[in-house]
């Protein structure tokens, strides 16, 4: 058996915080605000991995209202992902995902996110993509208030 899951995630960029996508911490004047580490990335991937495997979405799993997920990796969150499709007999496929951002500039961060998405979920790193683009200054991550992220994900039982 086969399903596709598909994530989205989107924070706002403030200053005073780490700027972490995909697990790596991004040199930048500002960063994005959450409940944990606000690692979009990584929060889009798993959403997709939730849906595909019905186990409802990042929100149920890890209420932002739950004190212990507070400045939390987003790197450990995925794990606990990890292991959830471990249990309920899912294998990844693959992952293919993209980051919205005016800015900074994401292509020289992106090999190691894919290296570190892989080792977390313990598939080769040619199951895992990162892209990433701008909205040419439109919208709210044009006018770099945020950044976004969207993931799609096969896996198979």
């Amino acid at each position: 058996m086969y399903r596709v899951g598909l994530g989205y995630d989107v924070h706002k960029l403030v200053e005073g915080r780490d700027l972490i996508i995909g697990g790596v911490k991004i040199p930048y004047e500002m960063g994005l605000l959450g409940h944990s580490d606000a690692d979009v990335l990584i929060h889009a991937i798993m959403d997709a991995l939730c849906g595909a495997a019905k186990l409802g979405d990042i929100g149920k799993l890890f209420p932002d209202t739950d004190p212990k997920y507070k400045g939390i990796s987003s790197v450990l969150l995925l794990k606990y992902v990890k292991d959830e499709l471990d249990k309920k007999g899912w294998r990844v496929i693959n992952i293919d995902s993209i980051i919205v951002a005016q800015r900074p500039k994401m292509r020289p961060y992106i090999p190691e996110m894919e290296k570190i998405i892989a080792k977390t979920l313990d598939v080769d790193v040619e199951c895992i993509n990162v892209k990433a683009t701008t909205e040419e200054e439109l919208g709210f991550t044009g006018r770099k208030e945020g950044i976004s992220s969207k993931a799609v994900c096969m896996l198979e039982k």
